[in-house]
């Protein structure tokens, strides 16, 4: 069942879904960055890659064919976060109309880079806070886009719904780096761990390495395990999930692509719709917006997703009151 919305209030936004009339003869060039997945899931008319696929089709929506009158250049870090800066300079030298970039440290790599070049963020976590941006209702320079949650209690909320539908669960394996635990993030889940009386421990991961947080996980009997909020896991959401399933561990994350991949549980608003709105960013700033003054959404309605089919084979039951709230049942 679904009951999935995104709304955003902002009707300097609100663009009908027709084709775009667009110059005649002009060809436009857009860079499109992904943290962690590999190029080869971003090629084609219909990419592997669910968020590059929803970019693509939202972009074809709105009248940018590629071959025809929009060249997508398609760059991923490949899980190497120190090529930032070389992947930004590389499409700033392709003299690109605007590049669209997904986390908060590529956005920064790209406000280095370039001061001129458009850069719409896809999915920042807290722009103001860290700097990025001046404000979202004018964000000011050559940045705008969305954001991926309204602040950092989004992960606590993910443990609740955990414990809720797992009462007996007490001790949980957070899985992140140790920068992922200090961070707001991961304080607001180590307080709500206390809260619901729940043995929260860092299984801490390698750059492209899980193997000693699984280590971390088996050797302290963990009886569930939940992600931090890094991007770097979608890139390993079937490792994990294989994982889960094979230790018997029931799981959350924040991406409902994990829960499709056999994961039990996610709980985030649905990166596809940010993915498809950076496209609409896209499009009025080739038709002449400046970024500053294109104010940056908040997500207003967030997703849960249960995998039921995980659930049985774990021999889980999860309680009414929470199947009860879910936007999204996989069967």
């Amino acid at each position: 069942m679904k009951r999935r919305a995104f709304l955003t209030g902002l009707a300097v936004l609100a663009a009908p879904r027709i084709a775009s009339t667009q110059q005649m003869g002009k060809t436009y060039r857009v860079g499109l960055i992904l943290t962690t997945s590999p190029v080869a899931a971003m090629a084609g008319p219909n990419p592997a890659h669910s968020l590059t696929r929803t970019f693509v089709h939202e972009m074809r929506d709105r009248g940018y064919v590629e071959g025809q009158n929009f060249v997508l250049e398609r760059r991923s870090l490949e899980g190497k976060a120190e090529r930032g800066p070389e992947v930004v300079a590389d499409l700033v030298r392709l003299k690109v109309d605007v590049i669209v970039v997904p986390v908060n440290s590529i956005v920064r790599d790209a406000k280095r880079v370039t001061t001129v070049i458009p850069i719409v963020m896809a999915g920042s976590s807290a722009p103001v806070e860290t700097g990025l941006v001046a404000s979202l209702a004018r964000p000011g320079g050559n940045i705008t886009g969305l954001t991926t949650d309204t602040g950092p209690e989004l992960e606590a909320k993910r443990l609740a719904f955990l414990k809720e539908g797992l009462p007996r669960v007490s001790r949980v394996a957070y899985v992140g780096t140790k920068a992922d635990w200090a961070s707001e993030g991961g304080l607001s889940t180590r307080a709500a761990a206390r809260a619901l009386t729940v043995n929260l421990f860092l299984a801490e991961h390698g750059p492209n390495d899980y193997t000693g947080a699984f280590s971390v996980v088996s050797r302290e009997h963990a009886d569930a395990l939940i992600t931090s909020n890094s991007p770097h896991h979608f890139a390993y959401r079937r490792l994990i999930a294989e994982f889960s399933l094979k230790n018997r561990l029931p799981s959350m994350s924040r991406y409902r692509e994990f829960v499709e991949a056999g994961g039990l549980m996610s709980y985030a608003a649905d990166a596809r719709e940010n993915y498809r709105r950076a496209a609409i960013y896209v499009d009025k700033i080739l038709k002449g917006a400046k970024p500053g003054d294109l104010p940056i959404e908040q997500p207003t309605k967030f997703e849960l997703v249960i995998n039921l089919k995980t659930a049985k084979a774990l021999g889980l039951t999860i309680p009414p009151s929470v199947l009860v709230r879910a936007d999204e049942t996989i069967e």
